[in-house]
């Protein structure tokens, strides 16, 4: 905020104006990417600039307003400065400002093409070490036939998601693998995915083509790979790696045996790796096992059992840290948005509302209410919509 104190944290502000804590430069935030997204709609008869009704959308949804209704309501009481700041001009004899409607955000969030919309997600890519790659079914997108819009995804270690695309109508995950991280930085970075990922050509395309490695499950679904993976002489196993963590009234300890081996046939293998889970469920002692094969282009200097456990545990975490919490505290699944582009847009404004809000430090869910307590300045604080409306000229179009 630019007057008075803010309810963020200064170290999850983005906005370098005078009078606001540091973060990321103006012209490299949300501001300027919005801003640059090719605009879809006949320049005819067009109120509002696209990149103020998207910010709109993400302001608005950062805070709990989640519907396209809900969106148009916080837009109706912000005050002129705030949607000055968004990028919304003021017109007419009185000078005042015109909020867009929620039949404006739904139809500009149904036709801006998802491409240029998610490229809002590269932006928060560093050096990626360990990406995981996972894909989730938007299920109240059902549409009269029964389809549901699939999207798949790639999220950095800290549950950053760095990457998101459509899986093709009647298509599956596989085959949108590659497409998906050919716009990342992979360079020496390890990719990990479910078991179905477990593909000849995935290994391929990683290691040939982007120069990066791979962790994959190897599970029944692949029954010859399983079985050979089965055969290693695990007796003789030294390197080995064992944890114990009690949480959730749970006790989890995972043993992790590793064995350089170069008889398996695929692509650049040269580690197999056994994970047993043993649990014991502390109120009922109840005991279970389970066995999971990991094989990896990795040579052993590279990834130890310690090593290839953390690796394999990024993908593990994928469906608390991405899935779990835009299903339960961004309302995923309930949301009936389903025509046009609005499904996968909203899943990616989702999941950028979702990167920065892990900036302050709490839980998503909290972070939510902090940001409600001051919906009209503090989402803005985070996003890094710059307080200086000089800062305009970035973009000469507004």
């Amino acid at each position: 905020m630019s007057n008075g104190a803010s309810v963020l944290p200064e170290s999850a502000m983005s906005c370098r104006c005078p009078g606001c804590a540091g973060g990321v430069s103006p012209d490299a935030g949300v501001f300027a990417l919005v801003n640059n997204l090719r605009d879809p709609r006949d320049p005819r008869g067009c109120q509002y600039p696209l990149g103020a009704v998207l910010l709109v959308a993400l302001c608005a949804l950062a805070c709990r307003f989640d519907s396209f209704r809900a969106m148009g309501q916080w837009a109706a009481v912000a005050p002129s400065a705030t949607l000055e700041r968004l990028g919304l001009r003021r017109r007419g004899a009185f000078g005042l400002v015109k909020t867009p409607s929620s039949d404006t955000i739904r139809r500009v969030v149904n036709a801006v093409m998802p491409g240029g919309l998610e490229g809002l997600l590269r932006a928060f890519q560093d050096k990626a070490r360990v990406v995981a790659v996972d894909g989730k079914c938007l299920r109240g997108s059902r549409d009269a036939a029964g389809q549901a819009v699939m999207v798949l995804g790639a999220m950095l270690q800290d549950g950053t998601l760095i990457a998101q695309q459509k899986v093709a109508d009647k298509g599956s995950e596989i085959t949108g693998f590659a497409a998906l991280l050919a716009a990342l930085e992979l360079e020496d970075a390890v990719v990990v995915a479910d078991a179905l990922h477990t593909q000849r050509e995935h290994a391929r395309v990683l290691v040939e083509e982007f120069g990066a490695h791979y962790a994959f499950p190897v599970k029944r679904n692949q029954p010859e790979l399983w079985k050979a993976c089965r055969k290693v002489p695990w007796q003789g196993v030294r390197a080995a790696f064992r944890s114990t963590v009690r949480a959730h009234g749970r006790i989890d300890t995972r043993v992790v045996e590793v064995v350089s081996f170069d008889g398996l046939d695929f692509p650049c293998a040269r580690q197999v790796a056994r994970i047993t889970r043993y649990r014991t469920v502390q109120a009922t002692g109840k005991r279970s096992r389970e066995t999971v094969y990991v094989i990896t282009d990795l040579p052993s200097g590279q990834a130890d059992p310690q090593r290839i456990g953390e690796i394999v545990q990024a993908e593990w975490g994928i469906e608390n840290k991405i899935h779990y919490v835009r299903d339960a505290t961004f309302g995923e699944d309930a949301s009936r948005i389903r025509t046009g582009h609005g499904p996968q847009n909203m899943a990616t404004l989702r999941s950028v509302a979702m990167n920065f809000a892990r900036r302050m430090g709490s839980s998503i869910a909290d972070a939510r209410r902090q940001l409600a307590l001051a919906p009209h300045t503090a989402p803005l604080d985070l996003f890094g919509i710059p307080c200086d409306l000089h800062i305009r000229a970035l973009n000469p179009t507004l």
